[in-house]
């Protein structure tokens, strides 16, 4: 974006040493570990659990597994599923997916059947990249028989432990390993990557070709794949690194402890990481102790977290006893966060936790507070370099210009999705006139720092995942006793919200909160479950047309709290 005249508010308080109008140039993301490898092809790249690699030996994984996936009939317009927790191994299937032309699908590890199968369905992912772990196998493997699904690519979990870790794991958790069966149903990593190292150029045009789908309910309905390009990804990246201006590359530590099939940190973790040569230090799923003793042990700069693990650590009964001051990028998204655990934390470890914002569709960065100077507790900060937010009001659907006034944000920017897969209407209702409408009411300040007010849409936020209360109550309609339910976020001083489920049972039926807990276990994943449950005998909320009303339950529970 040239210079203008249009003085944007926040230009007035902008960080010094940020250039709002830095040119950021269309590339394809695989060229951001290229670049990495040959320029800090020695140093460290990924720490697993006291394993390491260089930036060398995962570029040349990922070339490998990039040609063996072309032998699997991978090439531009075929979506790959990521069905895998934090480890080297995600970082090499994501990005040789992309050297090999493909997709990226982004699964969560902990997604029931049914869930992977709608989205298996609904991307059109046809191979599955996964680990032989229980957990993860088992549910892929049923879906080859019962959707599109054609093949998966197991990766061996031991094989990536350090010795006498991966003796020590088929010994003592043995029974979480899967047992590969029928051979032609899967081919193994280490079979794939037998080759050399040599993929074909897929010839990517990085300003239309689709780097990522991944799904988000959006502002309404189920979930939906957002359409991510490769220049949506690599732009956000380089927005990133704008901002953390003090970076030093080849030489910084990230934590990776948010899961990397979520977006936020596929870009503030992993990709960040990928850009800047930082080595990423990852759990496979985030444990309080182990983070904190990680965080002690290695020194890492970065810890992007989402306000549960910030509140965690905070409460921490010997967190005294850990040296955390070797942070110094605390990015904190996901969730609303709250002032008291930012000036908590702050206060524990020195290092400014600086709060942003983003959703799927902008893959994900909007705004995010400085992380010098002046950082304003409650807001969600500034635009990112390139990046403008417009807040519409929602009647005359002019641009709110006073300091203070309400107005759905609006989003322009290079990292703007490209729309949703497969559903236009739902795209066209999403982006109008070049502008990403996000649902969320927003006021600006007079330095042009933003704060989020309201939220139009209902989807709910719970410890930085996105919950959709629709897809929730579908599964609990599923339960034969049930006549009516509404399920919505309630507040939650750690989590941001928790699902809650009201529920009337059927005339002359019975329903406990056991029982629906029990019901619910292989039909939602954990984060799904509602938290609360409340069983009324009486009919719930409607409107006038008869609609159940989610908005006059919400008004019944803020009441209570009063």
């Amino acid at each position: 974006m040239t210079k203008d005249n249009h003085e944007w508010p926040w230009l007035k308080k902008y960080p010094e040493k940020v250039d709002w109008y830095a040119e950021i140039k269309p590339r394809p993301v695989y060229e951001m570990l290229e670049t990495t490898a040959k320029e800090f092809g020695d140093r460290p790249a990924f720490n697993f659990l006291g394993k390491k690699w260089n930036w060398s030996e995962i570029e040349n994984l990922v070339n490998k597994m990039a040609k063996g996936l072309q032998e699997q009939g991978v090439k531009k317009g075929v979506h790959v599923g990521v069905f895998l927790p934090n480890s080297p191994y995600f970082v090499i299937a994501y990005y040789a997916v992309l050297k090999a032309g493909g997709t990226v699908v982004n699964y969560n590890p902990l997604y029931v059947e049914r869930e992977l199968e709608y989205q298996i369905e609904d991307s059109e992912t046809d191979i599955m990249i996964t680990a032989d772990l229980k957990l993860l196998y088992d549910k892929a493997h049923k879906l080859l028989h019962s959707s599109r699904l054609k093949k998966l690519v197991v990766c061996s979990f031991t094989d990536i432990l350090p010795f006498p870790k991966n003796i020590l794991f088929k010994l003592v958790k043995g029974k979480e390993l899967a047992e590969l069966e029928h051979p032609d149903d899967y081919v193994l990593f280490s079979d794939i990557i037998k080759n050399d190292g040599k993929p074909a150029d897929p010839g990517i045009d990085p300003e239309n070709d689709l780097a990522v789908l991944q799904y988000t309910g959006g502002t309404t309905g189920v979930p939906k794949g957002a359409m991510l390009t490769h220049y949506n990804v690599v732009s956000n990246v380089d927005q990133a690194v704008l901002w953390c201006y003090k970076t030093e590359f080849g030489i910084e530590k990230m934590v990776g402890v948010l899961p990397f099939f979520h977006v936020f940190a596929m870009t503030a973790v992993m990709n960040l990481s990928v850009r800047a040569g930082l080595e990423i230090i990852a759990l496979p799923r985030f444990d309080l102790d182990q983070t904190l003793k990680l965080v002690d042990k290695y020194k890492p700069h970065f810890l992007p977290a989402v306000p549960a693990i910030y509140s965690a650590i905070n409460n921490h009964k010997d967190l005294a006893s850990f040296d955390l001051k070797s942070l110094r990028y605390c990015i904190s998204g996901g969730a609303p966060l709250p002032v008291e655990v930012k000036k908590k934390f702050e206060a524990n470890t020195g290092c400014v936790v600086s709060e942003g914002y983003g959703l799927t569709e902008t893959a994900p960065i909007v705004c995010v507070n400085p992380i010098e100077g002046e950082n304003k507790a409650g807001s969600i900060g500034l635009p990112m370099p390139q990046t403008i937010v417009e807040l519409i009001d929602a009647e005359t659907g002019e641009i709110v210009t006073k300091p203070g006034e309400r107005g759905e944000l609006c989003v322009r920017g290079p990292q703007v999705m490209k729309g949703y897969w497969n559903k236009p209407e739902d795209s066209a209702s999403s982006i109008k006139d070049g502008r990403l409408h996000t649902g969320d009411v927003a006021t600006m300040d007079e330095d042009g720092y933003v704060f989020i007010v309201d939220r139009i849409k209902d989807m709910i936020i719970t410890n930085g995942y996105n919950v959709y209360p629709r897809y929730v109550e579908e599964a609990i309609y599923l339960h034969p006793n049930v006549e009516e339910c509404i399920v919505a976020g309630v507040p939650d001083a750690s989590r941001g919200e928790i699902v809650k489920a009201w529920i009337k049972p059927k005339e002359g039926r019975e329903l406990s909160v056991e029982d629906m807990k029990d019901f619910l276990a292989d039909k939602l994943s954990k984060i799904q479950i509602p938290r609360q449950f409340e069983i009324r005998n009486e009919a719930l909320p409607k409107t006038m047309i008869g609609k159940l009303s989610r908005k006059d339950i919400l008004k019944e529970e803020a009441d209570k709290a009063a």
